[in-house]
């Protein structure tokens, strides 16, 4: 009869791997599990192994990413909208640094990757949002500007909360979202508007 599995225990595990990962402690079933009152089955039951579970500490970074920008109320303005998910996704990346780093290690797979795909469905809404009401250009599918408006995201995340910059670059985003945005097509005054409604509250 298969062991009960315990949600608590999943997650323990989880975020323990996370906290080895950042503080370069080698990660074995046994120093995985040592001090936490578990035994080294506890990651078979919850996980298969331990490849299952650095699959699923890779999804859990996806799983918590898509839960931030889904608790967001879209606002009126499609282009706040779009800033507002990438001042969430800056935070989600200084939120959990350890399960950032993990979410991009494309050498171990995703057990559910259309749901990591999902999460970029939140950015291509809105950017559709803006197109319809006339403030982005229709030149480029709204894909297309969803991702743009990703790596602007993600190049300031990979710097800051895994890399090598201080905090206070987070500081350019503004500037570089009016950049893309504008590029799309926006009104540089209503643009920078809409961004500084959501920056109001930064990343920290």
């Amino acid at each position: 009869m298969p062991r009960p599995k315990d949600p608590a225990v999943r997650a323990m595990l989880l975020e323990r791997a996370a906290t080895m990962l950042r503080a370069r402690d080698p990660i074995t079933l046994r120093s995985l599990v040592d001090g936490t009152g578990v035994s080294t089955m506890a990651v078979y039951t919850h996980f298969g192994g331990m490849e299952q579970l650095w699959q699923w500490l890779r999804q859990e970074g996806f799983t918590l990413l898509a839960a931030r920008l889904a608790a967001i109320t879209p606002p009126r303005d499609p282009v706040e909208h779009l800033a507002t998910l990438a001042v969430a996704y800056l935070q989600h990346a200084l939120d959990h640094p350890d399960l950032y780093r993990v979410m991009f290690d494309t050498t171990v797979d995703l057990p559910d990757p259309q749901a990591a795909d999902d999460t970029l469905d939140f950015l291509v809404e809105a950017a559709a949002r803006a197109v319809t009401a006339g403030r982005f250009a229709d030149r480029e599918p709204a894909h297309v500007l969803a991702t743009r408006t990703w790596v602007v995201g993600h190049g300031l995340a990979s710097l800051v909360a895994t890399g090598p910059l201080p905090d206070d670059t987070l500081g350019l985003a503004p500037g570089l979202l009016e950049s893309v945005f504008v590029g799309f097509g926006d009104d540089p005054r209503r643009c920078r508007t809409s961004i500084r409604r959501a920056w109001r509250t930064p990343p920290a």
